[in-house]
């Protein structure tokens, strides 16, 4: 545990005020650029806009989430994919074959005719 029990869960003030005005499940999107803050039990139901360095992440807060921090669930950075030339050589000869498969299919129903 990173914070010490005297001290508690860290949990934005201001969000707590602007999660105090509004209703449990009102659809709502609360933005907030504190990654660090704790989710409280007092945040379930509700949806955040967590920022993630380039744009808000939508995220409906559950039960299960309370402990967790806001940050985990907006995650910065974006996975591209693994291999290098050789995954996208197979990559290439997978959309090859599906489009050959596609255009016999096409053509399939054009004979029956």
């Amino acid at each position: 545990m990173s914070r010490s029990l005297k001290k508690g869960p860290y949990v934005d003030p201001k969000l707590l005020k602007k999660i105090s005005v509004l209703q449990t499940g009102s659809g709502v999107v609360v933005k907030t650029w504190s990654r660090a803050s704790e989710i409280a039990p007092e945040m379930v139901g509700h949806i955040f806009g967590v920022h993630n360095g380039k744009a808000f992440i939508e995220v409906r807060v559950t039960e299960e989430m309370v402990g967790h921090r806001l940050g985990e669930f907006s995650p910065t950075k974006k996975f591209v994919r693994h291999g290098g030339k050789m995954q996208k050589e197979l990559e290439i000869k997978t959309a090859d074959a599906q489009k050959s498969q596609a255009q016999a299919a096409k053509a399939a129903p054009a004979k029956k005719k």
